[in-house]
């Protein structure tokens, strides 16, 4: 009698929690809802970038949780590398020997950028050449007065050996040849910019998103005509320290970070690489 009434009570249990069951399976948002997570690092160059994407991305898809962070290109390329994160930011090509370590890598390339030579505002110099910025962080060129300007020292500030910025410029300007030992290294577009803008004699670079009125770009003189960094001569080819800026996976992209990565390249994401200064590519 008594287990006849235990199986009376067990049934209908049964029963409710499989209506329960199935009801929560018809409306829960369309299947899981458990929270998925992604994991971003490297260049403080694309940061900015990386960072708008993510809390626009996250406001479209409340389930995701994207962490962005910075370090430099070498760190990010080593994270993602060695899977200590999802998406490694570089704003350089991977260099050979990271090729080799981590075969598998892919690169997605998600805007431009252009280089900017910057100075302190009161800097009476206008125009320089490749050549002679390549002389000022060799040491060749010590004074401004020699480029037409103050008689005033150079102080010669750079990037740590983190940056990817750093080495597209010794590159591109510097033809791999070594800087001055000298040279104030700093960990971020950021730190670079906040030096120049407090110290009168100090040159730098930064990415184009990094230029506003606390600092002056430099043109660039070539074949005699004078390009200003701006956005339009990275997109027309005038500019001639430009370079692309890239997240790297492991293996081809998949679920959020294919989702992410896609978002960036789409209007919306472009859009956002162009409001922080940089060159859309799509």
């Amino acid at each position: 009698m008594k287990n006849s009434k235990t199986l009376f009570l067990a049934v209908p249990l049964l029963a409710l929690l499989l209506i329960a069951t199935l009801f929560s399976g018809c409306t829960g948002g369309g299947g899981d809802t458990t929270p998925e997570s992604l994991s971003v690092t490297g260049s403080t160059t694309v940061l900015p970038v990386a960072q708008k994407a993510a809390e626009a991305y996250m406001d479209t898809d409340l389930q995701a949780d994207i962490q962005v962070s910075g370090g430099g290109s070498s760190v990010g390329v080593q994270a993602v590398g060695e899977g200590t994160a999802d998406i490694g930011m570089a704003s350089r090509d991977l260099k050979d020997s990271e090729k080799e370590k981590y075969p598998d890598l892919v690169q997605h390339v998600v805007a431009k950028d252009g280089i900017a030579v910057i100075v302190h505002p009161a800097n009476t110099v206008e125009t320089v050449t490749t050549a002679q910025v390549k002389a000022i962080y060799q040491g060749a060129i010590t004074n401004w007065k020699e480029l037409g300007g103050p008689d005033m020292a150079v102080v010669v500030v750079g990037r740590d050996s983190a940056s990817g910025t750093r080495e597209f410029f010794q590159e591109a300007v510097m033809n791999k040849e070594d800087f001055v030992p000298s040279q104030l290294e700093k960990n971020s577009n950021g730190a670079v910019k906040q030096t120049i803008a407090q110290t009168p004699g100090a040159i730098g670079y930064v990415g184009l998103g990094y230029i506003d009125p606390t600092v002056k770009a430099l043109k660039v003189d070539v074949n005699g005509t004078a390009v200003k960094p701006t956005v339009a001569a990275v997109v027309s080819g005038d500019y001639p320290i430009a370079r692309s800026l890239n997240m790297f996976t492991k293996g081809e992209a998949s679920g959020l970070a294919k989702e992410y990565l896609d978002f960036i390249v789409s209007p919306e994401g472009q859009k956002i690489v162009e409001e922080e200064g940089f060159v859309p590519v799509a």
